[in-house]
């Protein structure tokens, strides 16, 4: 079983070959994210796009480095394009991440959706305690679109959805990340109690991992995009206590990480998959 300290090694080298390389990353997401979404792209050292258009879909996401689909808001136009990019993604080895927003028996329309785009096997599933619990089979009431179970009990719920993607991300108080590769699960700690105020930061964490996935393997990106996140909101928690400051805080640390606040501040702990 690998180390904590080796982990952090791999982020370390994800994030500096994100600057080098500013992988570019279609973006098929939801309206309340997506401005949020493309400025934490953009801040973390990724570029962009936000192609939903199914008569777009398939050339752009030929040439994009990895893709990020969101079920946040969706409409027709968009569940195909959905469909569209996630198939081309397959077809040609392009990293994609799914983030089943809301998933479950109230919205069955993007829940049936995303059921079919699981054949197209992502490289990550990204979601909170619900979706992710929900997804898996389980009996889970939701809030909306808001988790009402704990991170720490929906991963132990979510190994079965291992079979369909490389790699499972669970944000919540503290994150889950449980990978295939590796035979393990990694938990993430740090990040604040205002990172749930702001709209879309969810979202853009599923983007923010499409953007490490076109870098290196689909756990050290999960693993890098939260630890990205959990950073960025636990210093900024450190200078701002209300809503409006810590979000501007938040989007300068996403910026500024770099790889000694990596190394400074990375806190994972393995766990072993149960059986």
């Amino acid at each position: 079983m690998t180390s904590a300290s080796t982990l952090i090694e791999q982020i370390i080298d994800a994030w500096q070959n994100m600057q080098a390389k500013t992988p570019l990353v279609q973006c098929i997401t939801n309206s309340v994210a997506a401005n949020y979404t493309a400025n934490v792209l953009l801040a973390s050292g990724a570029s962009p796009a936000m192609i939903d258009n199914p008569y777009e879909a398939e050339s752009f996401t030929k040439i994009s480095s990895a893709l990020s689909i969101n079920l946040g808001t969706p409409t027709s136009e968009q569940m195909q394009a959905m469909q569209i990019s996630a198939k081309t993604a397959q077809l040609n080895n392009i990293p994609w991440v799914l983030d089943p927003v809301g998933y479950g028996p109230i919205l069955a329309w993007r829940s049936q959706m995303t059921d079919e785009l699981l054949q197209f096997k992502p490289s990550v599933i990204r979601g909170n305690a619900s979706e992710i619990s929900t997804l898996a089979g389980n009996q889970v009431q939701s809030k909306g679109v808001d988790s009402t179970l704990s991170s720490a009990q929906a991963y132990q719920q979510a190994y079965t959805l291992l079979a369909h993607a490389d790699c499972i991300a669970i944000s919540g108080e503290s994150d889950y990340i449980l990978s295939k590769e590796l035979d393990a699960v990694i938990q993430v700690n740090g990040g604040s109690r205002l990172q749930p105020k702001i709209t879309a930061t969810g979202c853009a964490l599923g983007a923010l991992i499409a953007a490490y996935s076109a870098v290196t393997t689909p756990t050290i990106a999960a693993l890098s995009a939260h630890v990205h996140f959990a950073i960025a909101g636990k210093l900024a928690a450190n200078q701002a206590q209300t809503m409006g400051s810590f979000s501007t805080i938040f989007m300068d640390y996403i910026h500024m990480l770099d790889d000694n606040l990596i190394e400074q501040y990375a806190d994972i702990r393995l766990l072993e998959i149960q059986a």
